[in-house]
């Protein structure tokens, strides 16, 4: 079963786009002509051909390269399904290595996309990459989507909307990770959290949304990555004897976890973010990690086989599938917003892709290019549903709905996905 998990409201350097008044004045005009009640009839588009060039920036080297190929096959095999389409758009695909957050291999691979004359850049994976070279992209006047970003920061970037991602704020995991504390304890919680992993959102998020089913939050302490005074945090937080506590970080996940076991909490009483202690618990006695609970953003593989099959198609040897599904949805949401715009802009394609993707417009729901291009092109308003989720992206660039995996460890220290 897969949650989907709407997000809230947020403060955006985006500005809303301006139909209110147009609309008002069309309401004025029909009911003046005695038209109110009826519905507009479609006019078909009479439409261009065009040649969409999106730019790819695949981890080829660096920390993240295991990620490549996935993300290499699904948009490839995305790029495959508009031009199957016949919709008179043609996509070319360039790719460029972004590496990783080290050395200047993103910004050389933007500088590259860009003379080749991409509109869209799909990419970078990592939250680094693409603070490095967001303002460079989008300074153009060239549309990024990434797959992968969850730093909430570029919720309120200053980036001219013409940034998107597909993938949800790590803010958006906190109310997940809160909401499942809150039907599973009783009384009160420890919060410890890294700052680097996403700030101070992610921990306010968890709190306030156990707030609200209930609970209290008693302890909420930063954690010094590198350990600094750890041991003394820890022991405060223990000593607070919340009832259970969230531990919201990787570095130091292992060492917060073992101490409240020492001091007696069971598995049950432990809740991680981001899988923080990877999908075996190794370093545990056997059972101390039973009934512990564990976030992670992304589908369940299993209930997209039919789309993992043709990736194995583009690229047999592939194992691991992770930001597969937000590529091929990035570069499809993208070549909507072409087709509905007429234009292969930055600007134009900009203009379009919240409507294309739901976030406005009421447009007919719809899960493949082929059958969103018709009713486009026949002068309707599509809602892609994607590979990766309703997607439904907001002002700002979010995905309004998105899945969050919940996992639970078993006896073995080993977890399974139970929602």
């Amino acid at each position: 079963m897969m949650t989907s998990i709407p997000v809230g409201s947020r403060v955006s350097l985006r500005t809303r786009r301006g139909f209110t008044a147009v609309a008002g004045v069309l309401a004025a005009v029909l009911v003046l002509s005695g038209c109110a009640d009826a519905e507009a009839p479609k006019e078909a588009i009479a439409p261009k051909d065009l040649t969409l060039t999106i730019g790819a920036l695949v981890p080829e080297s660096g920390s993240l390269k295991k990620f490549a190929p996935a993300v290499s096959a699904a948009i490839a095999l995305a790029a495959q399904d508009v031009n199957d389409a016949n919709a008179m758009l043609t996509v070319n695909v360039e790719t460029q290595d972004s590496g990783d957050s080290t050395g200047t291999t993103a910004e050389d691979a933007v500088t590259e996309l860009l003379a080749a004359r991409a509109t869209v850049i799909i990419g970078g994976l990592s939250n680094g990459v693409s603070k490095k070279v967001i303002d460079k992209i989008t300074g153009a006047g060239v549309v990024e989507i990434s797959p992968a970003n969850d730093s909430p920061d570029f919720s309120t970037y200053g980036d001219s909307m013409l940034y998107w991602r597909t993938s949800p704020s790590c803010a958006l995991e906190g109310s997940a990770l809160g909401a499942e504390m809150a039907e599973r304890i009783d009384g009160s919680i420890a919060i410890l959290s890294e700052d680097v992993l996403c700030g101070p959102l992610l921990p306010r998020a968890v709190g306030e949304t156990f707030q609200r089913g209930g609970g209290e939050v008693i302890v909420e302490e930063t954690i010094d990555d590198k350990a600094t005074g750890l041991d003394d945090q820890i022991a405060e937080a223990i000593a607070a004897k919340p009832d259970a506590v969230a531990i919201l970080g990787t570095t130091q996940a292992e060492k917060i976890a073992k101490a409240f076991i020492a001091a007696g909490y069971s598995g049950d009483q432990l809740f991680f973010s981001g899988l923080s202690l990877g999908e075996r618990g190794s370093g545990f006695a056997a059972g101390s990690l039973t009934g512990s609970i564990v976030t992670h953003p992304g589908l369940e593989i299993s209930t997209i086989s039919e789309f993992t099959d043709r990736l194995l198609e583009v690229n047999p040897s592939l194992k691991d599938f992770s930001y597969a599904a937000e590529s091929y949805d990035a570069v499809i949401l993208a070549s909507l917003a072409a087709l509905a715009s007429q234009e292969v802009s930055g600007e134009g394609i900009a203009s379009k892709l919240q409507e294309v993707s739901g976030g406005s417009g009421e447009g007919e729901v719809v899960t493949n290019f082929a059958d969103a291009a018709k009713i486009i092109l026949d002068g309707g308003i599509v809602d892609y549903d994607g590979v990766s989720g309703p997607i439904t992206l907001s002002d700002n660039g979010d995905p309004q709905d998105a899945i969050i995996g919940i996992y639970q460890y078993g006896s073995d220290n080993v977890y399974a996905r139970i929602n």
